[in-house]
């Protein structure tokens, strides 16, 4: 149970230097392929959500699924912590974001190797110790690298300081599921910086996992 839920929060958290940085919302359609013989393609995706709402603004984001389990994940710059809300517990647990739990091999980068929802998209291929982990990105969704040069958690400032832009898909393998994530909707916007504020009153504790 550790590794899965250490597993999830990771990929829930799952760029050019002239790129305009967006701000918004992203929808993700998710399936997952099982490595526990013991969980299925389907319960994972109940667990975890078929469907994620991805917002971003600056330096913090935050990510909403429609899982069981896997209900909200929240990354607020300032605190250098990565929120995660479980179903199961009315407590919020966090992450250090500096500490890494993964190593990244080697980078591979492809210019031009698909579209999705219209963007000709890169691809970056991560050879990392838990496993594998492609992104295909466009320069439109940039992101500021440097606001999250602390952020190693997931692997995240791997692939912004690489990319320099949100991936519209990802195929991410962890030691419990390979992860599908494509993009169904791109929504630039101007937030409300109350999104990325953590609900007044709630218990946080450092997540044990």
């Amino acid at each position: 149970m550790k590794k899965f839920i250490l597993a999830a929060v990771a990929f829930c958290v799952t760029l050019t230097i002239h790129a305009q940085v967006f701000e918004g919302q992203i929808t993700y359609a998710n399936a997952y392929k099982s490595k526990n013989p013991q969980v299925s393609d389907q319960q994972w995706a109940k667990m975890m959500g078929d469907t994620q709402q991805y917002q971003i603004k600056g330096g913090d984001y935050r990510s909403d699924t429609n899982g069981t389990l896997m209900q909200w994940i929240l990354f607020v710059n300032k605190d250098g912590k990565l929120y995660s809300k479980m179903a199961t517990s009315e407590t919020v647990y966090y992450n250090d974001v500096t500490i890494q739990g993964d190593e990244v091999y080697k980078s591979e980068l492809k210019k031009g190797t698909t579209k999705i929802l219209g963007y000709l998209c890169d691809e970056l291929v991560l050879t990392c110790k838990n496993g594998v982990q492609k992104y295909y990105f466009n320069a439109q969704l940039g992101v500021d690298p440097k606001l999250f040069v602390n952020h190693k958690f997931g692997n995240w400032y791997d692939l912004v300081s690489r990319a320099r832009a949100l991936p519209l898909k990802s195929i991410i393998e962890t030691t419990m599921f390979t992860l599908e994530s494509t993009s169904t909707q791109v929504k630039p916007a101007k937030l409300d910086p109350n999104l990325f504020v953590l609900p007044k009153g709630v218990k946080t504790e450092k997540s044990p996992y």
